[in-house]
């Protein structure tokens, strides 16, 4: 289960994300603990309240849990994962909300706590929780028999295509997808020996070396869009500096923007846009196809939900009668019966709730085969459509290479004129220079 946790503030935009449906097809309060409001938001902004009586301004925890794709896991082993991190991190009793999260047939959960301590009035220190969720992270791997990703067993085993928040956000804006976009930087940096042969990489891939701001070096797409190098590469500015030199010597971002939008050739991005157009077009049927999908599996969760609520009630009476009242209970207190049917209700009270959540369980891992089996049918238009794209930003690179849609300037443009003027009047003295 890979862990993924950050300090941070922002407590309604974190609530705001959490209950995203536009980008989620099933959202899931499962758990608001510690908190006076029973809503996300308002528990939420109960922590930046209390946050206000510190000087702290990370006051909270968020922390992803994504457990292997090819496994079914039950909500027990989220619950016991964030048992084990509340443990070595010090959060035990701290307030907390868990939410769950599934899209294109994954399952993952979200868990925020407050990280002020609400007695002594500071926030709890939280040194290394880096590495010690990596090494829960891990142990959670062996606990439950699952395949161990290489990135855990050695730094060159890392997945080059692991990318951020930042470079998934930047990616969705341009509508593309961050696994393209890092694996063609990331080839280009893995067989270049130096400056030249990087930058040449990246103009075969449609990219452009030049030097940002306190990014140090970026890359900037036929677009104009910049993508810090140190970020998509995850390589250290020191790593870059040694291959490359110093950023100064290369052209600035605006300089290099000027150059692409003289280049470039209008038409050719005409063509990439349609390519997008057309993808929308290829995915309306399964778009479709999904919101049925989604809407019956909601009302199926929703109908489940009814009913385990229903029959929950109709139980609760049942064991509450059998206690009895009134003079009966005094004498089956004395005789132990009293206890004796109290020991019943708890033990049946218990079954019914783990009967219940296997219940749950159950009808979602149905649902996630179901949502499986549809994203395998849109996987293949939409490689296709990665590799249409691709294509064209090859072709747009070769172009902008041979200089076909180079722009000069004007004053350039009467020096060659002039010159070509010069060379027709030489050629016309030389014709008619008698020989010797």
């Amino acid at each position: 289960m890979i862990l993924k946790g950050s300090q941070r503030g922002g407590a309604r935009q974190l609530a705001a994300h959490l209950l995203k449906v536009e980008e989620n097809e099933h959202v899931e309060i499962h758990e608001i603990s510690g908190f006076v409001s029973e809503d996300l938001e308002g528990a939420l902004r109960e922590i930046y309240a209390i946050s206000q009586g510190t000087r702290c301004k990370q006051f909270m925890l968020s922390l992803s849990l994504n457990p292997p794709q090819s496994e079914s896991v039950p909500v027990e082993y989220f619950e016991q994962a964030l048992a084990d991190i509340e443990k070595d991190l010090k959060l035990e009793g701290q307030p907390r909300a868990i939410v769950f999260h599934e899209k294109e047939g994954r399952r993952h959960c979200h868990t925020v706590w407050s990280r002020i301590d609400g007695r002594e009035m500071k926030a709890i220190n939280l040194p290394y929780f880096k590495l010690k969720l990596h090494d829960i992270s891990k142990q959670l791997y062996f606990q439950y028999g699952w395949k161990i990703p290489e990135g855990f067993i050695g730094r060159q085993g890392r997945n080059p295509l692991n990318f951020t928040l930042a470079e998934w956000q930047q990616a969705k804006r341009l509508e593309e997808d961050p696994k393209v976009i890092k694996q063609l930087l990331q080839d280009s940096w893995a067989i270049s020996e130096n400056k030249n042969t990087f930058e040449q990489s990246l103009k075969e891939k449609g990219f452009h070396l030049a030097k940002g701001g306190k990014r140090g070096f970026v890359a900037i797409d036929y677009r104009g869009e910049v993508f810090s190098l140190s970020r998509w590469l995850n390589v250290k500015t020191k790593e870059l500096k040694n291959r490359l030199g110093e950023p100064k010597s290369l052209h600035s971002v605006e300089e290099v923007k000027n150059d692409i939008t003289q280049r470039m050739s209008q038409k050719l991005q005409t063509y990439i846009a349609e390519v997008q157009k057309s993808l929308k077009e290829d995915l309306k049927p399964f778009i479709y196809q999904k919101r049925i999908l989604v809407r019956r599996q909601q009302n199926e969760r929703q109908a489940l939900k009814s009913f385990q609520a229903e029959r929950w009630k109709r139980e609760s009476i049942e064991r509450s009668q059998r206690l009895p009242n009134g003079v009966k209970a005094i004498w089956s207190r004395i005789t132990g019966k009293y206890s004796k049917i109290r020991t019943q209700n708890e033990l049946e009270t218990k079954n019914c709730f783990i009967r219940d959540r296997e219940e749950k369980h159950r009808m979602i891992q149905e649902q996630l085969k179901e949502r499986k089996q549809l994203q395998e049918e849109v996987c293949p238009i939409l490689n296709e459509h990665k590799n249409r794209i691709q294509h064209l930003k090859s072709d747009i690179a070769k172009f902008m290479e041979m200089g076909d849609f180079s722009l000069p300037p004007l004053q350039e443009k009467v020096d060659q004129a002039e010159q070509k003027q010069q060379r027709m009047e030489q050629n016309r003295e030389n014709i008619f220079v008698p020989e010797m």
